[in-house]
């Protein structure tokens, strides 16, 4: 329907278009001829255009993710608020933008030829363009319809769209959707949602100087952004207060009233952790999907004062990793029972979004070796079982330790905690491939796995930190397959649990480690388990392990996979993990009770000596010897 005042404008029109007609019947008659391939002009761009798009909310609403204790952490994508009424704005608010942008918006059809003329006029002297003529609803046919391409094309059509938009709507139904929907940096789409966003407040209660700010933004929404450059986004705002001056929106006294104008809102309140925010969000995103206006809160398991302590002690830690020529670091940490509390995905997530911590690929090295151990523990072997130390050829490829040493029997125990690489690779051989690809399948590795390449006992297949430290969150709680979770309702409920024997015997494996192998580095105050693993040529450090109720793997490496300088992952990852967990224990994150005691009891050397040889050795023990 056309408004009132559409149709008197109108009539008036067409009633002095007649008039003319038959003062100049001559002259219209060759007119007409004149204008008829302008008219077809018109009818071509007019059947090209998108006019049964409606004026719609953005696709999805923005995702404002809580952490475990309900604050707000990272928002996700653009936010739109429903559309403003005009007559419930205070009127310095539409008056600020009518200032600056679009003075005769309410005596023009949509096109201000005029304007337009003068537009020219000031570009061509100044030899560059200083002044836009595009209407205030031309504006908003360009940004509800047509894509964001320069044409003369285009540019009919935008005019064609604003002269159909004042046919159809009033002046203040076109500045309320113009107002609703332009962008004002920051992933923020119209005047409700920038109000709450730069102001914490709606736009009814804008004062002058906020208004004229969020007005000057139009023009430039990054450049002009409050936050990223307040001087620029401050003088700006002036000039709207002087064209709301010169417009008698406000006087003069009210102009320098304004004054200050204080953003309240800024991107340090978001987010604690970018990387847990890209890694989360496409998950819950598709249970929100569908248009609307304002934001969806959505509760995570991320524990914002663990990821404080993460961010500040690799800051720290990482101080003097230069000399090491350590580039990158990564940090995850699980409770047992699978929930994502702490995510870190490099060193700086502004320079690099790039998540380490789930989207790299990178060996775990030696902290493979407890899927090789769990194999032979699934076989009858026990930490105390002694295997010899000799080299050992497997297809042709011989495994050397880190030290360079060979030919000392160990007991598995030993071999485990000082990350023997020689005795690793006969254990696997003994165990079997196959074996060994299941053990690391039934703690939770997805990651492709070859079972016939003997180089797998020292962690040469790839994974994600993620994906490994969340193997061994299930040695923690016992239950397999352990599925990492970020969201309340992302629980997967693991469908089996290790063998209570077997667990025991792996938490004792791995204590050793931590108390007399190499993660020494990693001791606490109390009982804990991990795991190093260092790749070749020093390319990957890592360490993994738990204690308590926290579960954290840590990596360090370069993204180019060059060589750091002889870092193994008992030194800095180490100690990033010590560090973690102290900082945690001390301010009440970490449980202080370690995890169940073994029931592995080691059997005392003198009772191996005297005890008789048992009528039933298992079959591992004997492949070992040949027996």
């Amino acid at each position: 329907m056309i408004p009132g005042e559409m149709k008197a404008r109108l009539a008036s029109a067409w009633t002095a278009s007649c008039a003319f007609v038959v003062r100049h019947r001559l002259w219209f008659g060759a007119g007409i001829g004149a204008l008829l391939p302008l008219a077809v002009l018109l009818v071509w761009l007019g059947a090209s255009l998108p006019i049964s798009r409606a004026l719609e909310p953005l696709p999805n609403r923005a995702l404002i993710l809580l952490d475990d204790q309900g604050r707000p952490f990272a928002r996700r994508g653009a936010y739109k608020e429903a559309p403003v009424v005009i007559k419930a704005l205070p009127k310095h608010v539409p008056a600020a933008f009518i200032a600056i942008e679009d003075r005769r918006f309410y005596h023009h059809l949509g096109v201000d030829f005029g304007g337009m003329a003068r537009a020219l006029v000031v570009n061509a002297r100044a030899g560059r363009t200083v002044q836009g003529g595009s209407t205030i609803t031309q504006q908003l046919a360009k940004n509800a319809f047509l894509k964001p391409e320069r044409s003369l094309r285009r540019k009919g059509q935008e005019a064609m769209i604003a002269l159909w938009l004042e046919l159809r709507l009033s002046k203040d139904e076109i500045l309320s959707r113009y107002l609703s929907s332009i962008y004002f940096g920051d992933g923020v789409y119209g005047l409700g949602a920038a109000a709450r966003h730069y102001f914490g407040k709606p736009p009814e209660q804008l004062s002058i100087g906020e208004a004229a700010m969020l007005a000057g933004m139009v023009k430039a929404p990054v450049d002009l952004d409050p936050v990223d450059h307040p001087q620029a986004a401050g003088a700006r705002a002036r000039l709207v207060l002087d064209a709301m001056v010169e417009t008698k929106a406000i006087t003069h006294e009210q102009a320098d009233a304004a004054g200050h104008v204080t953003v309240t809102t800024t991107r340090a309140d978001l987010p604690v952790g970018g990387y847990f925010a890209d890694w989360i969000s496409p998950q819950v995103k598709s249970a929100f999907d569908g248009p609307g206006y304002g934001e969806v809160r959505v509760p995570t398991t991320l524990d914002g004062r663990l990821q404080r302590i993460v961010e500040r002690v690799v800051a720290a830690d990482m101080k003097g990793a230069a000399k090491a020529k350590v580039g990158q670091v990564a940090v995850v940490a699980l409770r047992p029972d699978g929930r994502v509390v702490a995510m870190l995905g490099g060193t700086n997530y502004r320079q690099t979004p790039f998540n380490r911590a789930v989207q790299a690929q990178r060996q775990p090295g030696s902290a493979f070796k407890l899927f090789v151990y769990l194999a032979a523990l699934r076989d009858g072997a026990t930490p105390d079982n002694l295997v010899i130390g000799d080299p050992v050829t497997i297809g042709g490829w011989t495994p050397a330790n880190y030290e360079g040493g060979s030919g000392r029997d160990l007991t598995i125990r030993d071999a485990f905690a000082q990350s023997n690489n020689i005795i690793a690779a006969r254990v696997y051989q003994q165990a079997g491939g196959p074996a060994v690809v299941q053990a690391a399948r039934d703690l939770g590795i997805v990651s492709p796995l070859r079972a016939d390449d003997a180089t797998l006992a020292l962690g040469t297949a790839e994974t994600s930190l993620l994906e490994l430290t969340s193997a061994y969150a299930a040695v923690a709680s016992g239950k397999t397959p352990l599925r990492p979770f970020g969201t309340p309702t992302g629980a997967q409920a693991p469908t089996g649990e290790l063998d209570p024997g077997q667990r025991a015997a792996l938490l004792d494996l791995l204590g050793a480690v931590v108390e007399e192998g190499t993660g020494r580095a990693a001791r606490l105050g109390q009982k804990a388990y991990g795991k190093t693993g260092t790749t070749q040529d020093y390319r990957d450090a890592l360490f993994v392990g738990f204690t308590g109720d926290l579960v954290v793997g840590v990596w360090v490496g370069n993204d180019d996979h060059s060589p750091m300088n002889h870092m193994v992952g008992g030194a800095l990852p180490a100690r990033i993990w010590r560090d973690v967990m102290a900082a945690g224990l001390k301010a009440g994150l970490v449980a202080r009770d370690a995890p169940p005691e073994p029931r592995y009891r080691p059997v005392e050397p003198e009772a191996v000596e005297e005890a008789p040889r048992p009528r039933h050795v298992p079959k591992w023990l004997r492949r070992i010897f040949g027996l």
